[in-house]
């Protein structure tokens, strides 16, 4: 499915007449891409193929600095929609047969000389039933003949095999020209696992830049990273879309949400292998710790907000409601502090099994996490 531009095919068309089996494609797609990229199938190298493609493609919109999930496109007005061509026509004995009498039941002939088929048809089922209609008069002969023949002339003019709904032909919701969201943070989480699978494979270093700076240019193609100005509404609200001629519409806790808060996670380097928790930030950037001490808020696992002090060349999240704490040094280490008041000392960035589960269940045993991260790891 990959097209000739490194882009991939999002879905085919399968036909099926006498000849056999053909396959023909629609326009490009952003979920396409997002499919490909989180297929596991491509290598870092091929999927930085991929967003370069993306990037300078006719899904890139650059007043907004992100993507759109179909090319956008100039709709036919209602003049140049449901014209049959006069060779269509010509090749029914069925259709000429009813022009010459001025039958208007399958179709019509404009004061141009233009040719129609019945405007009160919505699709093939109701020209069938148009045809079946017709066995009790005198074209019954010619209906039964040319039924295949009428229904293949009926898709060539609609095309109704590559009708994809409103994004296709609505310029809201997640029409035309519109950015869809959560297609974006899905792209965002895509290209962060692939960031991921290059870190982990110790692909070449110029790949797993340019793969990173993709990263860093999806996000900032996010609302929260945006001005109200730009994305047209509070940039810390999660919308469901952009159209083309308008702002953000539509807010509320979209899927968006889901995988804004697994990129994030990422981001900070936490996962979980073998049942144990680590802590590997290899897409943190240095200017996200403190400049001065300040005093970090969180909920406890009583449901109490409780406040810890950050220090200078810190930050701080939770895990589990367990709170964890950043700081800069020269090798990994870890320092788990525990409710009895002990504390445990470790190597590298890896929490052992026990903790791990201590923290997975919130049995409440582990009260804090304290990372040593070395600064030359930082971004």
């Amino acid at each position: 499915n990959q097209r000739e531009d490194k882009l991939y095919h999002a879905y085919n068309l399968m036909s099926i007449d006498e000849s056999g089996i053909s396959v023909s494609y629609l326009d490009e797609m952003l979920e396409g891409q997002v499919a490909a990229l989180s297929s596991g199938s491509l290598s870092p190298k091929q999927a930085l193929e991929v967003l370069d493609s993306l990037r300078h493609s006719d899904l890139y919109r650059k007043d907004q600095n992100s993507y759109i999930l179909y090319p956008n496109k100039q709709l036919p007005g209602f003049l140049e929609k449901n014209n049959i061509p006069e060779s269509s026509v010509n090749r029914s004995n069925l259709l000429q047969k009813m022009l010459s009498n001025d039958d208007p039941q399958i179709i019509v002939k404009d004061v141009d000389g233009g040719f129609h088929f019945n405007g009160n048809f919505r699709n093939a089922n109701n020209l069938k039933q148009a045809l079946a209609d017709l066995q009790t008069t005198e074209y019954s002969e010619l209906a039964a003949a040319e039924e295949k023949l009428i229904l293949e002339i009926f898709e060539e003019v609609f095309n109704h095999k590559a009708f994809t709904g409103r994004s296709g032909t609505f310029f809201g919701y997640e029409g035309l020209g519109s950015i869809y969201w959560h297609m974006v943070s899905k792209l965002y989480l895509a290209v962060y696992e692939i960031c991921e699978q290059a870190y982990n494979e110790g692909a070449d270093l110029s790949v797993r830049e340019a793969l990173a700076n993709h990263f860093d240019e999806i996000a900032r193609g996010i609302g929260l990273y945006k001005d109200p100005k730009l994305y047209g509404a509070f940039p810390t609200d999660p919308y469901s879309h952009t159209p083309w001629h308008r702002g953000a519409q539509q807010p509320g806790m979209t899927g968006q949400v889901k995988e804004d808060i697994l990129v994030r996670f990422g981001e900070l380097g936490v996962s979980i292998g073998d049942g144990r928790l680590k802590f590997d930030p290899f897409l943190l950037k240095r200017g996200e710790f403190l400049t001065d001490s300040q005093r970090f808020e969180y909920s406890s696992l009583n449901q109490e907000l409780t406040e810890m002090s950050l220090p200078e060349n810190s930050l701080g999240f939770t895990c589990c409601q367990v709170p964890v704490t950043y700081h800069l040094g020269s090798d990994s280490s870890l320092k788990v502090e525990l409710k009895d008041g002990s504390t445990l000392d470790l190597i590298g960035n890896e929490l052992d099994s026990a903790s791990s589960t201590a923290v997975f269940h919130r049995t409440g045993k582990v009260k804090s996490i304290t990372v040593t991260v070395p600064e030359e790891q930082l971004r």
